[in-house]
């Protein structure tokens, strides 16, 4: 069986995610998507959180299975029989941090290969960050992201943040 490993942080998923995730599986009999636990980060959504979004954004995706782990990703993948790890590429600037992970990744598991896939052209410009972001700000993201990470993204910033800041708005104060 041909066993592959998307890593990532997806928090939350977008749908470039999504689309690279749809294109893996079909390069491969089974895509685990690994939700990735990193302590130098902190993430809006728990790690349950984003696996149970990640499971809701990719249910369509019948080869699919999604896990969590906090660890070294080449021993995940050993233990799990993979023999490549999936990440998606939006720019150049990913490259050279995809590139040097995929060298240690190697050398610490020499049967694994890392395949990098280029984005759709319509994600090139979509990362969690910028949808976090946009949300923030109340601009519009719901093309960008699944419904129930629309959803979920809202309710949350509704939470730690109050409601979204109103576009184009700025109020000044008359002195004297």
């Amino acid at each position: 069986m041909r066993i592959a490993v998307c890593p990532g942080s997806y928090d939350p998923i977008t749908n470039g995610h999504v689309n690279i995730i749809e294109r893996s599986a079909r390069l491969f009999d089974k895509i685990i998507v690994l939700v990735s636990v990193n302590t130098s980060k902190q993430t809006l959504f728990s790690v349950e959180e984003r696996a149970e979004l990640v499971c809701l954004a990719t249910r369509h995706i019948p080869n699919v299975e999604v896990d969590a782990f906090s660890g070294l990703l080449s021993e995940y993948a050993r233990s799990k029989h993979a023999m490549a790890l999936v990440k998606g590429l939006r720019a150049t600037s990913d490259f050279e941090y995809e590139f040097q992970m995929a060298q240690i990744n190697k050398s610490l598991n020499p049967k694994l290969e890392t395949l990098l896939i280029n984005s759709d052209a319509r994600y090139t410009y979509i990362s969690s960050s910028v949808m976090k972001e946009l949300a923030r700000m109340g601009g519009a993201f719901h093309d960008f992201v699944p419904k129930e990470v629309e959803k979920r993204l809202l309710e949350r910033l509704a939470e730690q943040e109050g409601p979204p800041a109103q576009k184009g708005v700025v109020h000044l104060a008359r002195t004297g």
